[in-house]
């Protein structure tokens, strides 16, 4: 049976995952998990009930493994979350801006905060994550180096936050998804609801064309596309993608008969309610 109180997360105690979860689910336990793979399987085993996993940054784009572990996922999406990214330059006791010379953190952390490592002449030094990099950096506890994190790593790691928002972007924003062993369906009459799913398209001319042309002439939102090599060919490709509306929606029916027409399968991957982030885009 599944711990009804822990959410999986890939990193370490500190992580920007580990803080969604904490602001989401703050009634649960985080379990980090050193890989995405073990997040996934946590939740498939019963050891956890959810897993939060980061599928896209507004900066970095899109998380290149979690499109491939999706596809093949026995997980359903039942909600996601916008959680932005407040950098944090953490040092540890009687370390100082003049004392810097190094700073540790993710290479997408520290391509973030590129203008602000440049202005005070600091040299980035690429780590496996960020809050593994506030681990190592308080273990050390040389006042030359700093991590570039969460103030939760710093809470947690008894590092100084030496400045705040350092990231280049103010837009710096990643979308998490919630993962469960069993679908969550919010239903059709409460809200903007989201339908993920995936789809392969039949290896005939213009089909990814001609399937996407329901999704138009229904009025139908569709807010991601993305593509995958299917099964080791070159010949067969299949999407994940993400529209606006619920299965049993008119609109969204129609449109998914029409794609059925011009695909081999389609596996819906979640319903679930749209985050309030989405009224501000």
């Amino acid at each position: 049976m599944a711990n009804k109180n822990s959410i999986a997360f890939q990193g370490l105690s500190g992580a920007y995952s580990d803080l969604a979860c904490r602001q989401v689910y703050p009634d649960m336990t985080p379990m980090a998990c050193p890989t995405f793979e073990e997040a996934f399987a946590a939740v498939e085993e019963g050891r956890a009930n959810l897993a939060m996993i980061p599928i896209e940054n507004s900066v970095a784009g899109r998380v290149a493994d979690i499109h491939q572990l999706m596809p093949h996922a026995k997980l359903q999406i039942i909600g996601e979350h916008f959680q932005r990214v407040n950098h944090h330059l953490l040092a540890p006791k009687g370390a100082s801006m003049e004392s810097l010379v190094r700073v540790r953190s993710h290479v997408h952390a520290l391509s973030q905060c590129r203008k602000y490592l440049h202005d005070h002449c600091l040299q980035p030094v690429v780590h496996a994550d960020t809050a593994g990099a506030a681990a190592e950096v308080a273990e050390r506890g040389d006042i030359a180096e700093a991590a570039i994190a969460s103030e939760l790593a710093a809470d947690i790691y008894g590092l100084e936050s030496l400045a705040a928002n350092i990231e280049d972007a103010d837009h710096n924003t990643t979308r998490f998804v919630v993962l469960a062993a069993d679908a969550k369906d919010p239903g059709p009459d409460n809200g903007l609801v989201m339908t993920a799913f995936l789809f392969r398209v039949r290896n005939i001319p213009a089909a990814l064309y001609k399937s996407m042309g329901g999704f138009a002439t229904n009025n139908v939102n569709m807010t991601k596309l993305e593509s995958y090599m299917a099964a080791g060919t070159f010949a067969s490709t299949e999407f994940y993608a993400e529209i606006e509306g619920h299965p049993d929606d008119p609109s969204v029916k129609l449109a998914l008969e029409e794609l059925a027409f011009y695909s081999e399968k389609i596996h819906i991957m979640g319903v679930f309610p749209a985050h309030d982030f989405r009224k501000e885009i």
